[in-house]
């Protein structure tokens, strides 16, 4: 059952989603967030009755109610294009050709709802000649150049975690895509096929980094840069107690309030001219002594309402617990679990979690009989495995 909580800026849109792994879902998490209704179309292989009830524990899924088709079968595509008749927007996440295959690409799809959005998110995009290839986030960073720039200087490239390119460059990007493209539909557009790629993603967020080259202050070696742990006050350090700060005082009154706040240097240490970047590394050397004599929360309480942009490095189960996310409700407690809330908000439709995430085909019945299929035709349907 659907809690009673704010309904959210896209409340009546409905979003059909073939179930895939990583920014798909993501971007569908992102539209349930904001209130649509998302159908998540699981494979019947994985429905599982004896574990309905209780949430399922991959929180990318929540928000929607889950059915359970065949996809390969000609019965479970006819289901899929039913739901899609009376859906907003449709998303899937396989390589490019499978859903024509399936017969459920756009032009099936448009066929039956002219209307449609429909979401394409692969890493490498619906055509180029790395297309049918597959990828995961490093190697769709590692061609856009992304990768070659995070790390330390002088040594190997390191992976961001998978944020940058899954989640930022693919989900969130698919999800404005979506929604740029079902506002064009509600202004009288046709539908229309919204291709996203991680490599087009990751390569517009790093537009910055380009104009930055173009305008000479920035440096192609990794890890010698402003921003990229090059600057001795745009970096993080080690604590008495082995845990981190992470210093961010880029503009000089910023590095000004640092400076007198912590007291630097040390009587040992010389306060050299940071604006020059040959006296980084001795500044850095002369910051990280001196961030060793003291415990990383006694640096955060001594640093507690200044602005010299330093922060603790909190581990994933301290972050919820800071006093600045507790105070906003960056972190909400659903269903028996603390997970992120929905972002961003909204002062006249805020949002809220809705449903937890389902296990495959937890509302197989419930979503037929809801697009108009009789009891004995699910019956038929479920007997000849083409839903569970």
């Amino acid at each position: 059952m659907t809690d009673n909580v704010p309904a959210g800026p896209l409340a009546g849109v409905r979003v059909i989603e073939l179930a895939g792994i990583g920014p798909g879902p993501f971007a569908a998490m992102m539209l349930a967030d904001l209130g649509a209704e998302v159908i998540r179309v699981d494979r019947a292989a994985d429905v599982d009755p004896t574990a309905f009830g209780a949430p399922h524990p991959d929180l990318l899924n929540r928000g929607r109610r889950s059915i359970g088709v065949d996809l390969k079968s000609p019965p479970g595509r006819d289901v899929v294009l039913a739901l899609t008749a009376g859906a907003d927007v449709l998303i899937e996440g396989f390589r490019p050709g499978v859903t024509e295959r399936l017969g459920l690409g756009p032009a099936d799809c448009h066929a039956v709802n002219p209307h449609l959005v429909y979401g394409r998110m692969t890493g490498w995009g619906q055509h180029g000649p790395a297309a049918p290839e597959a990828g995961h986030d490093i190697t769709y960073l590692a061609l856009t150049g992304a990768l070659h720039g995070i790390g330390r200087a002088g040594e190997r490239p390191v992976p961001p975690l998978n944020l940058l390119g899954d989640f930022g460059g693919g989900g969130m990007l698919l999800a404005l895509g979506l929604i740029s493209a079902l506002y064009a539909v509600r202004g009288g557009a046709a539908g229309q096929v919204v291709d996203a790629a991680i490599v087009d993603g990751v390569s517009v967020l790093s537009t910055q980094i380009h104009a930055l080259r173009r305008l000479g202050r920035w440096q192609d070696p990794r890890g010698v840069n402003l921003l990229d742990g090059g600057a001795p006050f745009y970096d993080s350090y080690e604590c008495a107690d082995g845990k981190h700060l992470a210093v961010g005082a880029l503009e000089p009154r910023f590095y000004d309030e640092l400076v007198q706040r912590t007291g630097f240097p040390l009587p040992s240490d010389t306060a050299l001219d940071r604006t020059d970047p040959a006296n980084w590394p001795a500044l850095r050397e002369a910051w990280a002594r001196l961030f060793r004599t003291r415990t990383r929360d006694e640096w955060a309480a001594l640093f507690a309402g200044s602005d010299a942009c330093v922060a603790p490095v909190l581990d994933w189960a301290e972050a919820p617990a800071h006093p600045h996310l507790t105070a906003r409700d960056t972190f909400v407690h659903h269903h028996g679990v603390t997970q992120p809330a929905p972002a961003p908000r909204f002062s006249g439709t805020p949002t809220a979690l809705h449903r937890p995430p389902p296990h495959p085909g937890e509302h197989t019945a419930e979503l037929l009989a809801e697009a108009g299929f009789g009891a004995d035709r699910i019956a038929d349907l479920q007997a000849a495995g083409a839903v569970a």
